[in-house]
């Protein structure tokens, strides 16, 4: 049985490396960050922390054999 934290863990984290890589490619232009926090670029990295927990979780359950 597949556990539904591996699809959504990826997911995130290929969506999270997009925008990160999307945020830093385009770090020198004033309209992506006019507050002065590049906001994509964290998301992005906030995302791809978020679906290595996802991942990392279903690892755990899966040692455990649940």
């Amino acid at each position: 049985m597949l556990d539904l934290r591996v699809p959504i863990g990826t997911l995130f984290v290929m969506i999270g490396l997009l925008l990160a890589a999307y945020g830093l490619a385009h770090s020198a232009d004033p309209a992506m960050h006019p507050t002065g926090i590049p906001i994509v670029t964290i998301w992005g990295a906030v995302q791809v922390v978020a679906g290595l927990a996802f991942l990392a979780g279903a690892r755990h359950a899966l040692r455990r054999g649940k």
